[in-house]
């Protein structure tokens, strides 16, 4: 990323804002993205947050958030410019506590129930029915170009297997919860401080099947567990979920269909990521073990 670009942004955005030029402490830095601590000369501090595409509709996912009254920080000033998001934000501190499976379902809950955003992209059934082909395309694609030959040679077989059974597996994705969808839905996003929580990392939400932040919650590291999901759906419900996030859905239990399509929807990204934003051949053996990994677990789960 230009380093001069997200400085002279901004630079521009606190110019906007009537602001003073802030030091700057860099907090995390990713290839596509960095967040950084920006303290003006009277002592009050912000984040300022940057990132290349496909993450530079968060200023907007997070206004549209903060008009449906989720719990978001607020937005101080953005600006997109050559395929850049720099946006500067609320600094809301150091967290009091690391959130919890409790906080974790409160937030669910209050997410779920705002007013979808006309301006998210949407996964209803054919959108998602869509992504194993989707990914079956990245393979071919980037087996075009001479790369995932060597060690991917099970991944082609699998993908066929869910792109053919796709249709009848995304069966009831617009059953509710259906609405706001963080993506990006674990602890770590989730901030708690002393005045209450606030959700962060809005770059990827859309509109759709909200048990894909339920199944999101424990991450993706250890292996899928429905049992441990099935609990945490039902303690949503209890909590005021709505009572369908317990139906089943393409002839499947909520909790397999959640991690299922879940891990269906990160192997989308991770492949398009190899092929388009990531574009680093010295980087493919890691990616292709864990797209494996989540396809043997999708195949297990929605049973094409």
């Amino acid at each position: 990323m230009d380093t001069q670009l997200v400085t002279d942004i901004l630079a521009d955005i606190c110019s906007n804002a009537g602001l003073p030029h802030p030091s700057r402490d860099p907090v995390r830095v990713w290839s596509l993205s960095g967040v950084e601590r920006i303290t003006f000369p009277d002592g009050t501090t912000a984040i300022y947050k940057y990132a290349s595409e496909p993450f530079t509709s968060e200023e907007r996912k997070l206004r549209a958030a903060g008009t449906a009254n989720i719990p978001v920080p607020a937005v101080i000033g953005a600006i997109v410019r050559d395929d850049v998001l720099g946006m500067v934000i609320e600094d809301l501190g150091e967290p009091a506590r690391d959130a919890v499976d409790a906080d974790g379902i409160v937030a669910a809950v209050a997410l779920h129930d705002a007013a979808p955003a006309s301006m998210l992209p949407v996964l209803d059934d054919d959108a998602l029915s869509a992504l194993p082909a989707l990914a079956l395309g990245h393979l071919r694609r980037l087996q075009d170009k001479g790369r995932w030959a060597a060690g991917a040679g099970d991944t082609v077989g699998m993908l066929e297997a869910l792109t053919d059974a796709a249709a009848k597996r995304a069966e009831g994705a617009t059953t509710a919860p259906w609405g706001w969808v963080h993506s990006e839905f674990h602890p770590t996003s989730l901030h708690i401080g002393r005045d209450g929580w606030r959700l962060l990392d809005f770059a990827r939400a859309f509109t759709g099947p909200g048990l894909l932040d339920l199944a999101s919650w424990h991450g993706t590291v250890e292996p899928a567990d429905p049992v441990r999901l099935r609990r945490f759906i039902q303690a949503y419900v209890a909590a005021g979920g709505h009572p369908s996030a317990l139906a089943e859905r393409g002839g499947l239990a909520p909790q397999a269909w959640a991690l299922g399509w879940h891990r269906v929807w990160a192997i989308e990204w991770f492949m398009e990521q190899a092929l388009r934003w990531i574009n680093d051949p010295s980087k493919d053996e890691a990616y292709i073990n864990v797209v494996r990994r989540h396809l043997t677990t999708a195949v297990r789960l929605l049973e094409p």
